[in-house]
């Protein structure tokens, strides 16, 4: 007896090859564990597509397709199938300032709302992170309720503040339930210096959804003290790692016989960047044959090229700015230590995809990732010494290495997206049960 699919329309706001972080590998994984478990089909929305993503096991949308001034246009659902979409919506498009003020002029509902397009009728999203992010927003939203008017689905799933919007318009017009999937919160990305505009988005999001979904204890305690969300409401869901492609890793080709420490991530408060660098200066006190690489970008980037010069250690420190998918293999495969030194991470990939390489990797208490690893070496994100501590042993002591790199891998390769997927997939059931 075949069980009938569970259609969900999901809003993300990047999908790979475009991405900047974590968030649009943990949507491509978590899709890809949905299609295993063949009970759902996923329709996944982003503001804009490039043209190269390869979709796969989902029906990506780009908003900027989406030409709403016609009752109708079409899309490939996959190879062999079309389907079509009818609009029917109180949008009125317009092209430039002046044709604005003409529309203006006239008559119409106070339901009717005004949204620039381009030629074709479409709206232009900038896509990423640049520009006027809440412009962004806003457009993306009026484009999710033109989608949620027609397409038929079961229920909505939207991850992280910037969807929000988007994913309630689509509630507002179609009464299906919503699950909201919480990567991180304002509280993780600056502290207790929380953005109070970021903050009230989060909040009416997690406030409007029927479920929502943690990707840790650590976040679920968050989402429970600081946005007062019942805990009755949330579940946590791991994240998990894709596996890397052909056979197993082997470390090869190394071109330098120093050491390699390598942090990889956004170089922002959240990620500890300066607690990586005090360590470094520490290890390099006691031996030479080292080098310590941060890799990625962000906005504390100069000002940590700045502190790696004050400490006179520029010569045995790289940065490498933001790397894409290939580069980050070739250096996981030349490194030979990885650090995360998180100050709040709600979970944390990046250790996941080192350790498959067979690196051994030293993580911060204050990350979600703790919560389900044993084999790392766990440190809080301030205490420099013991950080130090750390690196120098995995460096100089070879039975302890091969260890945390042997067990490490081992443990990661039993971490699939499918077992992310059965949990997510059982709150679909959960919510569209309370429904019925």
């Amino acid at each position: 007896m075949n069980m009938k699919k569970t259609r969900v329309l999901m809003f993300g706001w990047e999908f790979p090859p475009h991405i900047t972080g974590g968030l649009g590998t943990a949507c491509r994984g978590l899709t890809s564990g949905l299609f295993k478990l063949e009970q759902t089909e996923v329709i996944f929305v982003i503001p804009k597509v490039f043209g190269d993503e390869n979709p796969g096991t989902v029906v990506l949308l780009g908003a900027n397709k989406v030409r709403v001034n016609k009752k109708e246009f079409e899309f490939f659902e996959n190879q062999d199938k079309m389907e079509v979409m009818e609009i029917d919506s109180p949008l009125v498009p317009y092209l430039n300032a002046e044709e604005f003020w003409t529309l203006k002029s006239k008559k119409y509902t106070r339901q009717t709302r005004f949204i620039q397009t381009n030629e074709g009728y479409e709206v232009d999203f900038q896509g990423g992170y640049s520009g006027d992010l809440y412009d962004e927003i806003k457009k993306y939203a009026v484009v999710a309720e033109v989608i949620a008017g027609d397409q038929h689905f079961d229920v909505i799933h939207a991850h992280d503040w910037l969807t929000f919007p988007a994913a309630i318009a689509a509630k507002k017009v179609s009464g299906k339930p919503l699950v909201v999937h919480v990567h991180a919160t304002e509280f993780d990305r600056t502290g207790e210096n929380v953005n109070t505009r970021i903050y009230s988005i989060e909040r009416e999001g997690m406030e409007n959804a029927d479920h929502v979904i943690a990707v840790s204890g650590l976040t679920k305690r968050t989402i429970i003290e600081k946005y007062g969300i019942p805990a009755s409401r949330v579940s946590v869901v791991y994240n998990a790692v894709e596996p890397v492609e052909g056979p197993t890793p082997v470390k090869t080709g190394k071109i330098l016989k120093d050491k390699i420490i390598t942090f990889l991530g956004r170089i922002t408060f959240q990620k500890g960047p300066e607690y990586f660098i005090e360590a470094a200066a520490l290890v390099l006190r006691k031996m030479r044959n080292v080098r310590f690489v941060m890799a990625g970008s962000g906005d504390l980037l100069n000002t940590m090229v700045l502190r790696v010069a004050e400490l006179g250690i520029a010569d045995r420190f790289h940065f490498t700015g933001f790397l894409t998918s290939d580069d980050v293999h070739q250096l996981l495969k030349m490194t030979d230590v990885f650090v995360m030194p998180s100050v709040s991470e709600p979970f944390g990939i990046v250790p996941l995809e080192a350790m498959q390489f067979n690196v051994p990797v030293i993580i911060s208490h204050q990350s979600g990732v703790s919560e389900i690893i044993e084999h790392a070496i766990k440190i809080d994100f301030w205490d420099t010494l013991a950080m130090a501590d750390a690196i120098y042993g995995l460096l100089n002591y070879n039975a302890l290495a091969r260890h945390f790199s042997s067990e490490g891998k081992h443990e990661v390769d039993c971490l699939e997206w499918t077992h992310a997927a059965r949990q997510v997939a059982g709150i679909y059931r959960m919510l569209l049960n309370l429904n019925s």
